[in-house]
């Protein structure tokens, strides 16, 4: 499980660097009125699971409300890591920034207070329905997720945040639902799972958490409100503006300075309806025994907890240390199988440790350890209060080496004690890679061997500690990793949890290799050593029918950092086909394929993947026509270095200076995705640019949200972006204009060349436009009217402007080859002697 809550934080979580939320808001583990909180949280036996789809679907002011007000146990389970969304702060996308918004959730439950918790699933992208999910979904996969959380959660109340009814909101959100209404009939049917060797749990009821974005779907049903205004009795802050600080850490998503609607005012009115269990009337615990009296023999601890707090000192909180000694011996004497009981025990102990001001620290120079290698560990530990009870610092393990270093040292007020100790990671430890990326799943479904490790939010720590002390003749366990300490350019202190790494790392200068059948390309390999006097062989591994010359090639790596290149020609069999080609590099008889990919943002701690080293390699009848292509990037995709493997050459462009005089030899111009959302001077380039389409250019402006445009006018003519897309990448296309030179020169395309799609057909078409216009294309998922607006070419002067919602982003980089032959057709549009006229006007610009 992540932290027990946002206060007592966890050893791994690294200091927030420059962008970090208000300091009033974050929290500090050393706060008297914090230990107080978390003594009244220790008292408090409820508990709640909140459920939805996505990060950011939690409702972060209930969650605060009833972690932070209340002091219940919370979670919220995100079915998905958000991995099939967009990112404004860059290019990272799927599982990249699927870890990113793991750590912003984490980010968020810290200053929230609630637990975090995910399922197998994988975001897919945006899903019209709950059909089309379950469709892609393993649902009993995902059924079992959720039951499995809350068998281990052992919640009394469920909560979800969308209506079981479908329609009008995205297909994961309605599924999320579906999944926790039977989740919450299974989790206490001992016939239902089996396998997970988890004692059934029936909770009491499950509401749906009515909200303003679906209140269409309320109707007449009664509905339960609940008063979950106040303040926070540590910050003083209102449950409002700490619900608010913890949403801004949605910052991939443009949380950062988002307002909730409504009152900002102490006063917040929640909303639930009842879905299924016992009916409600006052309040969403009615009929939950919510003290320690739900416990065989938790009268006694209720007392005993109500004693301590009622003589909690915050001026001196070590007064406290013998009371909560005397509670341990009390929770001893309690059943062990309760889970809850057992988290209780650790929050006690958690609460033990800061009423001492017991802090120990691990430090290690270098946070990447290759396996096998020496850790320097510098070890610490003090007490920052005059406790009346003596501290002995009784030993240190590592579980991982199955070895106890006796220490028999009595700690003193103030006064540091502290050891180094040289300790050498296993040969065999496993690499660091994020447990639901370390096998290859399903296009819905993370595979994870570790059963055990489904529902948590991120891995444990890759070499664990436990310092043992002894206090009055108990023993008090404070868990621990080593850390790398370092300041940043701006004061921030930075702490790096240690990672297990490989020797060298490998990388392919390329995603994709695009090539005819039966023709070679030359493919780049740069490896680089992350340790000094790396030696050895570097290989391709390629499926039959593809070749790869030559066999192998020796490396000799002398220094830290030191980087090598190699070329290997790859030839692709007579026929179009594809190939996962991995990259191999192999020392002393140890064969290692890992790439080194840091994920780096201000507002979150440094993620590390170590994925396998791959190209795709795409054999397709490919033409092309032209020669050189101007990139105006926009939100983040690789179209770049894909146009570069269909042999352009790219110019890349800025709209900031952006002159007649740059666009001058460019066959065509490329707008990235979302450039009119996120470009600030688009609008000043925009003349130089339809100045080069009238004289006869050609540009090529992909999606772009309806909202927060940079400027008005994006095209010659009138063009109405809507949020109409097409999420079916497997969806019949319809050819409009069949004899157009865009879908035959200069290749002949079919619907052949739309299969293998990705993800999505695409997004954000437009729904009206100028009779200029001519609709080439259209598309539409299930049960939908077609949308017509899928590519469009308008001519203007002697050149053509192309707006298309097709999502290239993703099939370009996946190696999709008919994605590849119409990009090339949009591109080649100037260079070929074809003109378009849309000499009728579409009869169909309007749905």
């Amino acid at each position: 499980m992540a932290c027990a809550t946002s206060l007592f934080a966890c050893s791994d979580v690294p200091a927030l660097g420059a962008d970090k939320p208000n300091l009033s808001l974050k929290m500090h583990t050393e706060s008297p009125k914090e230990i107080l909180h978390q003594l009244e949280s220790f008292r408090q036996m409820g508990s709640v699971l909140y459920v939805a789809a996505h990060p950011d679907d939690e409702n972060t002011e209930l969650l605060t409300y009833l972690a932070r007000g209340r002091k219940y146990r919370t979670a919220y389970l995100s079915l998905t890591r958000g991995d099939g969304g967009q990112n404004v702060l860059g290019a990272d996308l799927g599982d990249k920034l699927g870890l990113a918004r793991t750590q912003e959730l984490l980010a968020a439950r810290q200053i929230d207070g609630a637990h975090q918790f995910f399922s197998r699933a994988i975001d897919f992208g945006f899903s019209k329905n709950y059909q089309e999910t379950l469709s892609v979904w393993d649902k009993q996969e995902i059924l079992s997720d959720v039951v499995r959380v809350i068998r281990k959660f052992r919640p009394d109340v469920v909560i979800t945040r969308f209506s079981p009814k479908p329609g009008g909101t995205h297909g994961h959100h309605t599924t999320s639902t579906i999944l926790a209404q039977e989740a919450f009939k299974l989790a206490g049917d001992p016939k239902a799972f089996p396998e997970q060797k988890l004692e059934p749990w029936q909770p009491k009821r499950i509401f749906w958490n009515c909200s303003i974005w679906q209140k269409d779907k309320i109707g007449d049903a009664e509905i339960l409100k609940i008063d979950a205004g106040g303040k926070d009795s540590v910050t003083d802050e209102t449950y409002h503006s700490l619900a608010r600080a913890s949403r801004a850490m949605h910052k991939t998503q443009g949380f950062d300075t988002f307002q909730f609607p409504g009152d900002k005012n102490e006063q917040r009115t929640e909303q639930f309806q009842l879905l299924d269990g016992e009916p409600a009337t006052t309040d969403i615990m009615d009929g939950v025994i919510t003290s320690w009296k739900r416990v065989e023999g938790g009268d006694a601890i209720d007392r005993e907890i109500a004693d301590i707090i009622g003589r909690f000192d915050v001026m001196k909180p070590a007064k406290s240390v013998p009371g909560i000694l005397k509670l341990r011996i009390a929770l001893d004497k309690l059943p062990n199988k309760d889970s809850i009981v057992n988290e209780k025990r650790e929050q006690l102990d958690l609460i033990l440790q800061e009423c001492l001001g017991l802090k120990t620290e691990t430090t290690v120079f270098n946070a990447d350890v290759v396996p096998g290698e020496q850790m320097k560990l510098h070890g610490s530990a003090v007490i920052n209060s005059d406790a009346p009870n003596a501290v002995k610092w009784i030993a240190v393990k590592y579980p991982l080496l199955k070895k106890e270093v006796m220490r028999n040292v009595e700690l003193k007020p103030y006064a540091a004690s502290t050891f180094e100790e040289t300790e050498t990671m296993p040969e065999h430890a496993p690499l660091t890679q994020p447990y639901w990326l370390r096998a290859e799943g399903t296009p819905g479904v993370f595979h994870v061997e570790e059963q055990d490790l489904i529902g948590t939010p991120e891995n444990a720590p890759s070499f664990p500690i436990e310092n043992v002390f002894e206090i009055d003749g108990q023993t008090l366990v404070v868990r621990d990793e080593p850390v790398q300490i370092s300041t940043d350019a701006a004061g921030n202190q930075i702490r790096r949890r240690l990672d297990i790494i490989p020797p060298v790392s490998m990388r392919f200068t390329t995603e994709v290799a695009i090539m005819n059948p039966g023709a070679s390309k030359s493919v780049e390999v740069e490896i680089k050593a992350a340790r000094g006097g790396s030696k050895g062989s570097l290989k391709l591994d390629v499926p039959s029918g593809w070749k790869v010359e030559p066999d192998k090639q020796a490396f000799d790596l002398a220094d830290v950092g030191q980087v090598g290149h190699f070329t290997f020609k790859l030839t692709a069999p007579n026929k179009p086909g594809s190939a996962r080609v991995l990259a191999e590099a192999d020392i002393n008889g140890l064969k290692y394929h890992n790439q080194r990919i840091e994920i780096s943002y201000p507002h979150l701690p440094r993620q590390l993947l170590l994925p396998p080293t791959v190209v795709r390699a795409v054999s397709l009848d490919l033409k092309t026509l032209g020669k050189s292509v101007g990139y105006l990037p926009g939100a983040g995709d690789s179209l770049a270095e894909n146009l570069q493997q269909m042999g352009y050459a790219v110019k890349m462009l800025d709209d900031a200076s952006l002159t007649a005089k740059d666009l001058e030899g460019l066959d065509a111009v490329v707008l990235g995705v979302r450039a009119f959302n996120v470009r600030v001077n688009i609008g000043k380039a925009m003349p130089a640019l339809m100045s080069y389409v009238e004289n006869g250019g050609t540009m090529i402006v992909q999606y772009n949200r309806p909202d927060q445009m940079k400027t008005d006018k994006i095209a010659p003519f009138d063009l109405k972006i809507s949020r109409d897309r097409v999420t079916d990448e497997n969806a019949a296309i319809t050819f409009l204009a069949p004899e157009s030179p865009i879908l035959n020169t200069p290749n002949k395309l079919t619907s052949a060349d739309f299969e293998g799609w990705v993800q999505e057909r695409g997004l954000y078409f437009p729904d009206r436009w100028d009779s200029h216009f001519l609709p080439i294309l259209s598309c539409a998922d299930r049960d939908e009217a077609p949308s017509k607006g899928v590519l469009l070419i308008a001519p203007y002067g002697k050149g053509h402007y192309i707006y298309t919602g097709l999502s290239f982003f993703r099939q370009l980089p996946a190696g999709v080859p008919g994605a590849y032959r119409l990009f090339a057709n949009m591109v080649s549009l100037s260079a070929e002697s074809s003109s378009i006229s849309a000499s009728t006007p579409s009869k169909n610009n309007e749905h």
